[in-house]
């Protein structure tokens, strides 16, 4: 079976069946990608898999194929806590980054694009430590272009100004803003003389796996979040993955790497796992996420066949978590029993 990638645009699934005859929301390109049917039964222990609360019972007939948001862009926020308000912009009495986001690229922001979508959620993953502590920053992965921005100054809307105009907006406007004045068109435009202005950005090379455990949000989801971290975290190992905890950059105990001092051995294969806010879908929890760096290789040292894709899944127990380790992240294959949808580098949704 075969995976297409399918153009992303704002309006659902009816809605392009209707329009799409008259100008396509993106050019794409065809790639096929090995499926299997379903996720392999368990070799060892595992969890259980949870109960739900009465009246929240979890979806297990519905196709998931198709069933994920279109975005072009994510934004995962490292806020340190695995838990939020029910909305994420409401946390901390408004004072948090999603709100500083939403209110340039959500709907009615000064850089909102129907065309568009910025996905912004937030992970438990801890923000980097700087080098000034006395400064309080926060840190962003930006996917799938899989880049890490580890200090975002919380003191000036500047630096937000500059993510959003830098990194988050298009290259290239979709066809159906050709209608908007010059001024309009430059303001909704990637300036990449803004990226200069925040410091120390790089290529993310860990696999993350992201699992939705916004209990204030869906308590099924709040009950299967830490339960999949766990069993992810204690399976990623017996795969070869070192999987790593705490900030991505401590500029407080490491130092830059001197040139000429690497030893030419592959690095280890590495993971992080988080749990983020809601993704949608609470009946089709656990839900689950998993970004493979476009740098991955496979155990033979090979181009990983899914390198710089978002895989989403739902419907994952506890007893998935090795079958779902083993056939996507190991071996590059989607477990179509699970797929809701894909994304690869260039904000291709791919569905089966």
């Amino acid at each position: 079976m075969s995976l297409r990638p399918l153009a992303r645009g704002a309006w659902g699934r009816a809605a392009f069946r209707r329009r799409s005859n008259l100008i396509p929301l993106v050019t794409t390109t065809r790639r096929c990608l090995n499926t299997v049917p379903k996720c392999p039964e368990p070799t060892c222990d595992c969890a259980d898999t949870p109960s739900m609360p009465w009246g929240q019972k979890i979806d297990k007939s519905a196709n998931l194929n198709g069933l994920m948001p279109a975005y072009a862009q994510q934004v995962l926020i490292c806020t340190g806590k695995d838990d939020w308000a029910s909305r994420i912009e409401e946390d901390n009495s408004g004072d948090n980054l999603a709100a500083d986001l939403k209110e340039l690229v959500g709907r009615g922001g000064m850089f909102s694009d129907p065309y568009h979508n910025i996905s912004i959620i937030n992970a438990s993953f801890p923000s980097a430590i700087s080098r000034r502590p006395e400064v309080q920053t926060t840190s962003v992965y930006l996917l799938p272009s899989f880049k890490y921005i580890p200090f975002l100054p919380r003191v000036s809307f500047d630096s937000v100004q500059a993510l959003v105009k830098g990194y988050l907006l298009p290259e290239k406007l979709h066809p159906m803003n050709d209608g908007l004045s010059p001024i309009h068109k430059d303001r909704l435009q990637r300036k990449e003389a803004y990226q200069q202005l925040l410091y120390g950005v790089r290529d993310v090379e860990d696999v993350l796996v992201l699992i939705c455990g916004h209990g204030q949000r869906d308590k099924r989801c709040g009950i299967y979040g830490p339960i999949l971290q766990e069993e992810f975290e204690r399976q990623l190992p017996r795969s070869g993955f070192d999987v790593l905890h705490g900030p991505a950059v401590d500029e407080s105990v490491t130092a830059p790497e001197l040139s000429g001092t690497t030893s030419g051995e592959e690095p280890p294969r590495t993971a992080r796992v988080g749990q983020i806010s809601h993704i949608g879908g609470h009946k089709y929890a656990g839900n689950v996420i998993i970004y493979l760096p476009p740098s991955l290789k496979n155990s033979a040292g090979n181009p990983h066949p899914l390198a710089g894709h978002g895989i989403w899944y739902g419907r994952v127990d506890p007893k998935h978590v090795e079958g779902v380790i083993k056939e996507t992240i190991m071996n590059g294959n989607i477990i179509a029993d699970h797929f809701r949808g894909g994304i690869n580098q260039k904000g291709d949704i791919i569905r089966l």
